[in-house]
């Protein structure tokens, strides 16, 4: 049987029809085996090793995923509890060294406490989504869980998700520029493409440098524009507004005000000890 500890060698041994036979029903209607064995082949040309860049699990459902010797190829693979492969990419990468290694010159705390998990971040399109986007590249996803769940309940309410309603605070000193504050909280697994951000609040941490929070709960926050904030000031509570499909938090820093037309700058925190990258714990302010 093919498990999240054996894929990588399954798939370098060349032993395509045992890893598709544990594709679910609905992958193989997307693919079929010789288009999975030729694509693979194809993609596996001159690879000899692999590194692992996640190793997650959420919602009952695990992601392991991987990073070849030359850092230009990435494969994902998605398992169920009893190991049916129920997505699998392969795909190139792109690095970006030279906006990777400059920091911003404000030092940031993260913006909640408690321990959170990190849903997608780091410097590669496999860890971070936002990745590919210059405007998002840095940007930090970050949801609350308990025993492998982020939620207890009912999963189309709100209230049921542990990180809902959570306190948030500024990362930085600074001042408020920006907020929005009347956006609805979506139902979870529907998303505002509208207002993507949702509620937010902007704040100016000098140096060209703006951290933007997002996704937060309609009504909560505490801040308006012109307001001087301190670190750890509290700015709202967290919610599930804009383009999001659970409650969480869309933390950046970028070199301008605006979500979608400035860049995302990677943030010097506070505490380096930490690892900010997809499926690690991660601990906040003190609570």
């Amino acid at each position: 049987m093919v498990t999240p500890d054996n894929f990588i060698d399954t798939l370098m041994k060349g032993s395509k029809d045992v890893i598709y036979n544990q594709f679910s029903l609905e992958l193989k209607e997307e693919v079929t085996l010789e288009q999975f064995k030729e694509a693979t082949d194809n993609f596996l040309k001159d690879v000899t090793s692999w590194d692992q860049v996640v190793n997650a699990k959420m919602n009952n459902l695990a992601e392991h995923a991987w990073r070849d010797q030359t850092g230009t190829k990435g494969v994902r693979v998605y398992f169920t509890e009893d190991n049916q492969i129920v997505s699998l990419s392969i795909q190139p990468l792109e690095t970006h060294e030279d906006t990777d290694l400059k920091l911003t010159q404000t030092e940031f705390k993260l913006p909640m406490k408690g321990e959170w998990y990190v849903f997608w971040g780091g410097n590669d399109v496999l860890s971070n989504y936002h990745y590919e986007h210059e405007t998002q590249r840095y940007a930090l996803d970050i949801i609350r869980a308990k025993k492998g769940f982020s939620y207890d309940g009912d999963s189309q309410l709100n209230e049921s998700y542990y990180a809902y309603g959570e306190p948030l605070h500024a990362a930085a000193d600074g001042t408020v520029v920006e907020i929005k504050n009347d956006i609805s909280d979506n139902t979870p697994g529907v998303m505002n493409a509208e207002e993507p951000a949702g509620n937010f609040v902007v704040i100016d941490h000098g140096h060209g440098e703006y951290s933007i929070t997002a996704h937060i709960k309609e009504g909560t926050i505490s801040v308006k524009k012109g307001d001087k904030v301190k670190q750890g000031d509290l700015i709202g509570e967290l919610g599930n507004s804009g383009n999001s499909s659970e409650a969480h938090l869309h933390f950046q820093v970028s070199d301008g005000p605006d979500l979608f037309t400035s860049r995302s700058v990677n943030i010097r925190w506070a505490d380096q000890s930490q690892q900010l990258t997809r499926g690690k714990t991660i601990q906040g302010l003190p609570e």
